[in-house]
């Protein structure tokens, strides 16, 4: 993530250099997230993706029905952002582009949040018929039941007023060439409404004496009435609009976690004047470099760094850890952290869409927009679902009408076929559910890439570990040192290592650079830098020569048979001039402290961890000792590890891979799942399925858990949506239910589905971050030494 320090050069001394150029994306593919508009059911989803998939300048799209987002990936040399949006709206939809320092891709108007004036219109219309059914109920029959003439009107003024939006989608999906929910119902309504009228012109001797007679009742047979059933029309337009209505509202405000991480960030900030004094602003009107005031109590608005001040800041919508962290000046504030105790002034370092939180917010929007492959089999089916329910429902009017001889029942059992019938909760199971897993992966601190690497976690049986950065903290320290001719001075040593050491970015590099600093040793200019896997680097120093700086057997050095302990127990780095052997540092690491505890969660959830290190293996012994791991390999080179791991794969295991340095990346590239550890370097996080944004191991178990109760949410929902399907249609084609019952029905089965997935997001790991503990170590920085 934020990696500044390491952009040099992002090679450890242990990986080839063209680790890095094999994983860069294709200059010529570009990435759009668009919000879409106006989709009914999964059919509508499908068809965007038809017509975009037909471009030639479209690689991928994914358009996700829950989230109402097209995730689209295209050769900008071919076609721009605005033709994209142009062809979506062409189908039928409206498609809205994100501004260029936004958050998130969002429509100019949110519809459900508008005020429903059309669904009170129609539920006023629908008032009269409820009152009529009430009467049935009661005993009255027909009595309670407005005249025909009246009947007629409401249902007119609904047919063809309020049920407009299901014509307009109706007929933009039968010209894209697929048919959706809306064409069921409107097929269904409309022949309602067509034969009650012409039941009701017809009866009689046709004149107009006779059909003013027969508008003064009520219907269905009473007073030789013509049997109308303009009430079924008129309901099944009301419950499935409320359906889509309550839908809308779920899936924008409940289901969608975007919504809150928007809400983190205030619509004013206090921004210091060039005198001094402090005036209210629109956030919106804040650029980089300005100087803002955040208070106790409230929320940063922006990144930047603290120029005066001090206090302590929770930044648990980013990290998933709500210990509060001691902010004091030079220090760097994330957008959205709360300011717990204190007052500080910071400098604006990014706003918008280019704070950590605004990267989080396109992540996590890009994530849900995508599929998972349990989606695949609901997309099959919704592609043939409408042309087949059609065929049914014309298959029942044929033999209903032939076995009673009755072409008003033949008709209700038809259209209520038409009715119940239900592509949304198909089209629903998925996306719903994985919106809701994702937004729950993201509170406890971890960035899954797309829908297919939440999945891959949640199938996991192992976990391979790294050691340096992964297990401990990831910052070691000289503990002894060894020369081999005495009379060296071991800052002359060190210098020679920490020049070399300088064009590295592995925890051990690191360590070498400070323990230099500390001592002001200026380091030298060195050239024809080369990486050797998996034993170090080397470059030349002018006067000197060939400076190698990595494992004992790079160096050329042997090391004495007895060593102080310290020695079989910390990692060894040797330096060498023209390849005589200078001399070795100790370097000892300290474990996380939670580490212990979330190994041992993992192997209670049934899951077995590996450990995997390229240092020497008296060092990764001691570490799996202390943590009770069983099986831990030493000096693996990163070929090693994805090796390792394929073997273990063949063997019919799901793996997952956690590590932080470009020597992990082929690993991770290889196992089914990876998480990127806290500010692990760039390869390592653009090869991981997820990124975990704060350093406890706790969050790979939090992920595995996540995505477990995630699997097992779309699998409810999609068995619920098959059932409902199949028990539904063939009750409704015998008669068993009415077009009313079977509306209501519909509607309430795509809710049912949206209020399952809103049970994962009151989902809880078993094992929470031991806050408490952490806190003491951060306070009183006590760790256990490795």
């Amino acid at each position: 993530m934020n990696d500044s320090t390491r952009t040099d050069n992002p090679n450890p001394y242990d990986v080839d250099t063209d680790i890095q150029s094999s994983t860069q994306l294709t200059p010529q593919r570009a990435h759009l997230q668009l919000a879409i508009d106006g989709m009914s059911c999964q059919a509508c989803a499908s068809r965007i993706e038809k017509v975009l998939n037909k471009k030639p300048s479209v690689y991928d799209v994914n358009v996700n029905f829950a989230g109402e987002t097209a995730n689209v990936d295209y050769d900008p040399a071919q076609t721009t952002p605005e033709q994209i949006t142009e062809w979506v709206n062409k189908t039928g939809f409206v498609a809205n582009l994100q501004a260029a320092d936004s958050l998130f891709s969002q429509a100019d108007e949110d519809t459900a949040t508008q005020y429903p004036w059309r669904l009170i219109g129609l539920w006023i219309c629908l008032l009269p018929f409820l009152v009529g059914m009430a009467g049935m109920l009661v005993g009255q029959g027909m009595a309670w039941m407005p005249p025909i003439w009246i009947q007629f009107v409401l249902a007119t003024i609904v047919q063809f007023g309020f049920a407009l939006p299901f014509y307009k989608s109706a007929w933009a999906s039968i010209k894209g060439g697929l048919a959706n929910m809306d064409v069921l119902v409107v097929i269904g309504t409309v022949t309602i409404w067509a034969y009650s009228t012409y039941l009701w012109l017809t009866h009689g001797d046709g004149s107009l004496n006779s059909l003013l007679q027969n508008s003064h009742a009520g219907g269905h047979g009473v007073s030789n009435s013509p049997a109308v059933y303009f009430e079924a029309g008129v309901m099944v337009i009301a419950f499935v609009r409320t359906g889509k209505y309550l839908e809308e509202r779920t899936k924008k405000h409940s289901l969608n976690s975007i919504d809150l991480l928007l809400s983190l960030t205030p619509d004013e900030v206090e921004q210091q004047q060039p005198n001094g004094d402090f005036h209210n602003v629109a956030l919106k009107d804040i650029q980089v470099g300005d100087i803002l005031r955040a208070k106790q109590g409230s929320r940063v608005a922006t990144d930047g760094t603290v120029i005066d001040g001090s206090g302590w800041c929770v930044e648990s919508h980013l990290t998933g850890e709500s210990v509060p962290l001691k902010k004091e000046v030079g220090d760097g504030l994330l957008a959205g952290a709360l300011v717990e105790n204190g007052s500080l002034l910071y400098r604006v370092s990014a706003k918008g869409s280019d704070t950590k939180l605004g990267d989080m917010v396109q992540a996590l929007s890009d994530a849900q927009g995508s599929k998972a492959n349990l989606a695949r089999l609901a997309d099959r089916v919704t592609a043939v679902f409408v042309p087949v329910v059609v065929a049914i429902a014309l298959v029942t009017f044929a033999v209903t009408w032939w076995l009673t001889g009755m072409v008003d029942t033949a008709l209700m059992h038809a259209v209520s076929v038409l009715v119940i019938a239900c592509p949304c909760a198909l089209g629903l199971a998925t996306p719903a559910a994985i919106m809701a897993g994702m937004g729950v992966a993201a509170r406890h601190g971890v960035w899954f890439k797309d829908a297919q690497s939440l999945e891959a976690a949640g199938n996991i049986d192992t976990v391979v570990l790294d050691k340096t950065g992964t297990l401990t903290v990831g910052k070691p320290s000289i503990v002894d040192h060894v020369m081999v001719d005495k009379s060296l001075a071991v800052d002359d040593v060190l210098q020679l290592a920490a020049s070399v050491e300088a064009h590295a970015s592995h925890p051990l590099a690191t360590a070498l650079i400070s323990a230099a600093a500390e001592r002001h040793l200026p380091l030298l200019n060195v050239s024809d830098i080369s990486v050797v896997k998996g034993a170090g680097i080397q470059a030349n120093i002018e006067g000197l020569g060939l400076i190698k700086v990595g494992t004992a057997e790079f160096a050329n050095l042997t090391l004495p048979k007895f060593m102080p302990k310290v020695w079989q127990i910390a990692s060894t780095v040797a330096i060498s001039v023209n390849d005589e052997a200078l001399g070795a540092f100790a370097l000892a690491d300290d474990l996380k402290a939670d580490t212990p505890q979330a190994i041992t969660a993992l192997q209670e959830a049934g899951i077995k961890v590996i450990l995997m290190s390229g240092d020497k293996q008296s060092v990764v012994d001691h570490v799996a000792g202390q943590l009770g791991i069983k099986q831990a390999y030493g000096k693996m080179s990163p070929r090693d590890k994805a090796s390792q791991i394929a073997l273990l794969q063949t063997a019919g295991h799901k793996v997952a891979m956690a590590g932080d340095g470009v020597n992990d990346a082929p690993a991770m590239a290889t196992a089914d799942a990876s998480f990127a550890m806290f500010e692990g370097t760039d390869v390592a996080q653009h090869s991981a399925s997820a990124r975990l944004m704060g350093e406890s191991l706790m969050h790979i178990d939090a992920a595995q858990k996540i995505a477990q109760a995630t699997l097992r949410n779309i699998k409810q929902n999609l068995f619920f949506a098959f059932i409902y399907n199949c028990l539904g249609i063939p009750l409704a084609a015998l008669g068993f239910l009415n077009p009313m019952i079977a509306a209501a029905a519909m509607a309430l089965s795509s809710i049912s589905v949206l209020m399952n997935a809103l049970r994962l997001t009151r989902f809880k790991t078993e094992v929470e971050l031991d806050n408490t503990v952490t806190a003491s170590h951060i306070k009183t920085g006590r760790t256990s030494k490795v």
